[in-house]
């Protein structure tokens, strides 16, 4: 089997944490300056281990190997969250990239092919997973027109035109290239330190549902409006919220989770009553029947409170991402390297972030390794992973990868 070079993978990695520098972290937002100099980092480096590097027309890096035989796609994310952590995403890709040299060094693995992806904007800046939905035909030319920045309401034409990728074509799902795709990325939760396991082969990846609830009453004098004929848009969100609140827990399976990540009251004065509010709202489960139920419950309490009144409420769908299952085989490929080199301390588990695997899963057999996340802290810069850790997931990505290619 391929040897990993453990000192090569971490000076990479460590490389790639420099472009966007945070404190401890990264701060490195789809096509800002920092990322676009990064993917043209990250496409050196792949000419620089024999693939050919293209950073398509959404930003996507990919790598591909001239190789003739079998062939594998392997890759994650190099974006970042605002003011986010130096492993989420980036390991993956370096990973493929390590895992890539490894087998081309290896002269029992040196036919076998191996296609390296850095997915453009899996954060969400622009939309939802943009690399890998474009490469997989749901993210085109139409959604590309309306997309705007999620905080900065900028055009990504505009952004395009600003990085040097307008008018490059969008890199494009190949049928019959790949026997499948391989993702490798840290946990981002606490399961595999409070068990003490070191490697985590992912058995499916959550679903995700996003809704938008927007509260309609009227504004007005915060002084002089009496309270029994106020219809104040902050109260009526509230009130909504305690009640998704008390209903989900007795709708919810063991690794359900719901967020309400944002509120806001317009005009957001503390003396006038808020005429509009806003709630953005998602909930996730590996169960479709869970996020059916979800779903259904949501309404269903958005319906009542709207009648009743006094404000007026509108319940929106942003996005569903539909629970995607990781290919058995790929996962005993995974199960049987992690019990070679971590006999014992690995662990079947799902996912609870959304990743590009559930969208490359769509069209090929996928399969997901996660190492451990120090105090399960992620999407912050303190974000962490034992050294001995990232290169012991790196061997194991290897072999899997080298199992997978040879059809054992």
């Amino acid at each position: 089997m391929p040897r990993i070079n453990g000192e090569r993978l971490l000076a990479d990695l460590r490389r790639m944490a420099d472009f966007g520098r945070y404190q401890t972290g990264v701060h490195r937002p789809h096509l800002s300056p920092q990322d676009v100099e990064s993917r043209h980092w990250l496409a050196s480096r792949m000419k620089k281990a024999g693939l050919e590097p293209v950073i398509d027309g959404v930003g996507t890096v990919l790598g591909k190997s001239a190789r003739t035989g079998p062939r594998i796609l392997l890759g994650s994310h190099s974006d970042t969250q605002p003011r986010g952590g130096w492993l989420d995403g980036a390991m993956g890709v370096i990973y493929g990239l390590e895992v890539a040299r490894a087998l081309a060094e290896d002269p029992e693995t040196a036919h076998l092919a191996v296609d390296v992806a850095s997915w453009a904007d899996e954060e969400g800046h622009w939309g939802q997973m943009v690399g890998s939905r474009s490469f997989v035909g749901m993210f085109g030319d139409a959604e590309i027109d309306k997309a705007r920045h999620r905080d900065e309401g900028t055009a990504m034409r505009d952004a395009l035109r600003a990085a040097g990728l307008e008018g490059k074509p969008r890199e494009q799902f190949e049928e019959g290239r790949y026997r499948g795709y391989l993702e490798a990325h840290i946990e981002q939760g606490g399961v595999l330190e409070a068990t003490d396991k070191r490697i985590g082969i992912v058995t499916a990846i959550v679903g995700i549902y996003a809704y938008r609830l927007t509260f309609t009453g009227i504004q007005n004098h915060a002084g002089t409006t009496p309270m029994p004929i106020r219809k104040d848009a902050g109260v009526a969100m509230m009130r909504l919220y305690n009640e998704v609140m008390e209903t989900f827990p007795r709708l919810a399976g063991p690794r359900s989770v719901w967020t309400v990540g944002k509120m806001s009251l317009e005009p957001g004065a503390p003396a006038i009553i808020p005429g509009k509010a806003e709630m953005l709202f998602q909930f996730r489960d590996a169960d479709r029947a869970i996020l059916d139920r979800f779903e259904a419950a949501l309404m269903e309490i958005a319906a009542s409170h709207d009648k009743r009144g006094p404000c007026a409420i509108e319940c929106v769908n942003l996005s569903r991402t539909m629970p995607t299952v990781m290919d058995d085989r790929f996962l005993d490929a995974i199960e049987e390297s992690a019990a070679t080199h971590a006999p014992g301390r690995h662990m079947r588990m799902s996912s609870g972030a959304g990743h590009d695997a559930q969208i490359i899963g769509l069209k090929l057999p996928a399969a997901m390794l996660f190492v451990p996340s120090i105090g399960g802290i992620s999407h912050h810069f303190t974000e962490n992973t034992a050294d001995a850790d990232i290169v012991l997931g790196c061997q194991v990505f290897a072999d899997a990868t080298a199992k997978i290619l040879e059809g054992n």
